[in-house]
């Protein structure tokens, strides 16, 4: 049987001591364990090179569960070798050591322990062995432990270094430790390799595909083989669909590489909209016991870029509305919470986006099976650098060493996904200006090709003068990613004649959720041009108006204009779906998160979220800003975003203040009113029928707390999250848009408070507390299982006469 890891961690499933325990009491029937290898490990920051030997005493270290970075746990400070750009938390090195044992029943197994991620340059040492070093933080490893195991009561010792200590490692914020997921596989000796099998779909349409298949089987032990093979595609209801069956033989301690063909009937199609999702399922008998079985997603689809007509998917053109995404998941760091991605893309799905480019590393292997069970395309990138440095320690000082490795590492963990449909092999790379860019780019366009044929190679431009590009005249890229430079667009067909085209970065809008400034006639830069002064704010904020960018960038409406205007442009990515930690441009500290998302570092969306819900989505639009507290005779700038309608009208306290309607390809209407309080009322009309009324109305005194969970109950695994926003309201129910009091936080029953923030890019409160200001009127409180079985009441209070609000979150 198969112990599958994803239903460990997202849905709960067997809480983590059962999971080890039939780990630990496996039978010949245990075919494949996938055991949660994250609880229970101890964790010290610093050196301890003594930490690899039994005897060591860590009693005094932390014991704490996995995924963990210790970044994120820091107080903030412009005095860390990171710097504000990487986030201006504290890196360094710290060491993990966990104890086990294994029944002797496992003596006869092959065992494993694989690594979602490690940031960064990390070694691992298995009872006083060491087993090796991986530098690269983004990528995925694993390790065979077999040799050196411990069996029956004996004990054995993980020991985990971990050193970030040379700063700036990167352009952002990496966190530190080990963030992602770690398990212990046990299999029978006889057994699919580690990313053993490789799914294509040569052919496919609605009446049928074709499938091949290629799995590659490891026999560890001494002797030849004689086995059964049997290979089933099985739907999203796990019904068979095809089968096939072969026998036979492999030598002792070797790799037997076997290929399968299927044809499938009236297959479900991938798409964005209807994801479906069958998989394939191998499993290898000796004589009549089952003694492996792994399973491989597969999706059923095809698509195809071109020079002129742009991007398709099963034959029908669709633009790419794309976001690019950071790793981190705000308050939580770097760590790769299933339920943090699944909130992040949930949000970004209801915004209309279907596309997300990997920004600008290896994901998570849960950012994946997301993006393919919730209809996601997805631009996979590798590498932010390749041998020419941006930092003084980033992967540069690997380059040589590692870049073979980790590139092919990447392919084969991935290649499998069906949301995966561009592997882009390198970010804003230095080699476009340098003769080197061509050898090196033919050198990793063929390495993926070696690996996988059927997506196209791409990088992520920002020269798009082809005289200038040593990457682009490599020829070895199948589609050219360019990085902002939206006005170019219009010359692409003639300077790169016959080419196919995607907007890979755009935008880099600024932005600081619920602050705004008037007048919004023009668009600014800020700064103008590199390093130059600019006029901004002194409480380090950014308008939500969308009229302001940085200066290689610009505002969302003129890319998305630009974007939407030719067709040959596949689509875009738009820098960024959600505020990140590092990279606050345009301001120095106490500045440490960046202003470019859609969406702020806490999850709450920005106004020009609308906008692109108005374009992107099928969603019926109709949003009004800014908010309505000014002083009495404040001209204000309204403005609105709607879609369905053919004209809005505004109303304030009931009188009317005349219909508008986008002009040319505009994508918002406005208005200057004279502040009054009341209501200000936005109705759309098509037709002369009324599509959406949206009401904002002036806030008075605070007089409670609201608190909103975005579930009702959670899993009692230890990983389910519940995001809780919280905010002020007045007698009426009407949110203060511009409160800042100190919610204080108390958590009871089966959750503990895992992070707060309110998505102020220059906040120095800590991400781990039990308190948080509110900004612009919210805040957000991250509550994760404690893997107790009560429920949950989370209680907010405040100073003054207002009063408290408690919120009740069932356990299950």
């Amino acid at each position: 049987m198969v112990k599958e890891y994803k239903s460990v961690l997202q849905k709960g499933g067997i809480a983590i001591a059962m999971v080890l325990l039939v780990a630990c009491a496996s039978t010949k029937k245990d075919s494949r364990i996938i055991a949660d290898f994250n609880p229970d490990w101890n964790f010290k920051l610093g050196d301890h090179p003594s930490a690899i030997q039994a005897d060591f005493d860590s009693n005094d270290w932390r014991t704490l569960d996995l995924p963990h970075d210790w970044s994120i746990e820091g107080t903030f400070s412009a005095d860390y070798p990171t710097k504000p750009k990487q986030g201006a938390l504290p890196a360094g090195i710290g060491w993990y050591r966990k104890s086990f044992t294994l029944p002797e029943s496992a003596k006869n197994k092959s065992i494993a322990i694989e690594f979602g991620g490690v940031f960064c340059n990390s070694e691992v040492w298995i009872n006083g062995h060491y087993l090796g070093k991986r530098p690269f933080g983004y990528i995925s490893f694993s390790y065979d432990l077999t040799p050196y195991l411990k069996f029956g009561n004996q004990k054995n010792y993980i020991a985990v270094k971990v050193d970030n200590d040379a700063q700036p490692s990167s352009r952002w914020y990496t966190g530190s430790g080990i963030y992602r997921n770690v398990r212990l596989v046990t299999t029978d000796k006889v057994h699919v390799a580690h990313w053993g099998t490789y799914v294509t779909t040569p052919e496919v349409s609605k009446e049928k595909a074709t499938v091949d298949y290629q799995v590659n089987i490891q026999n560890d032990a001494a002797m030849q083989k004689q086995l059964k093979v049997v290979t089933a595609i099985l739907d999203a209801d796990n019904n068979v669909v095809t089968k096939l069956e072969s026998t036979e033989t492999i030598a002792a301690n070797a790799v037997l590489e076997k290929g399968q063909k299927f044809e499938v009937k009236n297959p479900k199609l991938w798409d964005t909209k209807n994801p479906n999702l069958y998989k394939v399922v191998t499993k290898i008998y000796e004589k009549t016991t089952l003694i492996d079985e792994y399973e491989t997603p597969l999706g059923f689809r095809f698509f195809a870029f071109d020079a002129e007509k742009g991007f398709s998917l099963n034959g029908i053109p669709m633009k790419i509305y794309g976001v690019c995404l950071h790793h981190d998941n705000g308050a939580l760091g770097a760590v790769a919470n299933y339920h943090a991605i699944k909130r992040k893309l949930t949000i970004m799905k209801e915004m209309g986006v279907n596309a997300i480019r990997m920004a600008h590393n290896p994901p998570s292997l849960e950012m994946l099976q997301l993006c393919d069970e919730m209809g996601f395309i997805v631009q996979d990138e590798v590498f932010d650098v390749w041998k020419l440095k941006k930092v003084s320690h980033d992967y540069n000082k690997y380059w040589d060493e590692w870049h073979k490795r980790d590139l092919e590492d990447f392919i084969k963990r991935d290649r499998n996904h069906p949301s995966v449909m561009m592997w882009s092999i390198g970010n804003e790379i230095r080699e476009q200006f340098d003769s080197t860019g061509v050898s090196i780019t033919k050198e990793l366009a063929q390495i993926v090709k070696s690996l996988d044929k059927t997506r196209p190679v791409t990088s992520a431009l920002t020269e798009n003068v082809p005289e200038k590009n040593f990457i682009y005249q490599s020829g070895a890229l199948d589609l050219l990613g360019f990085n902002y430079k939206h006005a170019d667009y219009g010359t692409f067909p003639e300077r790169f004649k016959g080419q196919k085209i995607i907007a890979s970065e755009s935008v880099s809008a600024l932005e600081t959720r619920g602050h705004y400034d008037m007048p919004t006639d023009t668009i600014r830069m800020w700064p103008v041009k590199y390093n130059a002064p600019f006029d901004g704010n002194d409480d380090w904020t950014v308008t939500a108006f969308d009229n302001i960018a940085s200066f290689w960038g610009t505002t969302h409406e003129e890319n998305w204009k630009a974007a939407k205007k030719y067709d040959f442009i596949a689509g875009t990515f738009v820098w960024t779906g959600f505020d990140y930690i590092g990279e606050p441009d345009p301001y120095p500290y106490p500045a440490r998160s960046s202003y470019f998302g859609i969406v702020d570092l806490a999850g709450l969306p920005k106004d020009v979220y609308y906008m692109y819900q108005s374009e992107w989505s099928d969603k019926t639009v109709l949003h009004l800003l800014p908010h309505w507290n000014w002083k009495t005779g404040q001209v204000i700038d309204v403005w609105a975003y709607y879609n369905n309608a053919d004209e809005v009208e505004l109303f304030l306290n009931g009188k009317s203040l005349g219909s508008k309607t986008k002009q040319g390809d505009e994508l918002h209407i406005a208005w200057k009113v004279p502040f009054e309080a009341g209501t200000l009322k936005a109705v759309s009309r098509k037709a002369g029928k009324v599509v959406k009324e949206t009401e904002i109305h002036t806030a008075g005194e605070a007089t409670k707390i609201d608190l909103k969970s975005d579930k009702t109950s959670i899993k009692n695994d230890g990983y389910d999250l519940a995001y809780v926003t919280v905010s002020l309201q007045d007698k009426d129910g009407n949110p203060l848009p511009k409160a800042d009091n100190l919610i204080n936080f108390k958590v009871s029953g089966g959750a503990t408070i895992v992070g707060v923030d309110n998505g102020y890019q220059a906040s120095l409160e800590p991400f781990k507390a039990d308190y948080r200001k509110l900004y612009n009127g919210k805040c957000v409180v991250i509550l994760q299982s404690n893997k107790k079985a009560e429920n949950i009441t989370l209680e907010a209070t405040t100073a003054g006469n207002i009063t408290a609000a408690t919120v009740n979150i069932k356990v299950e």
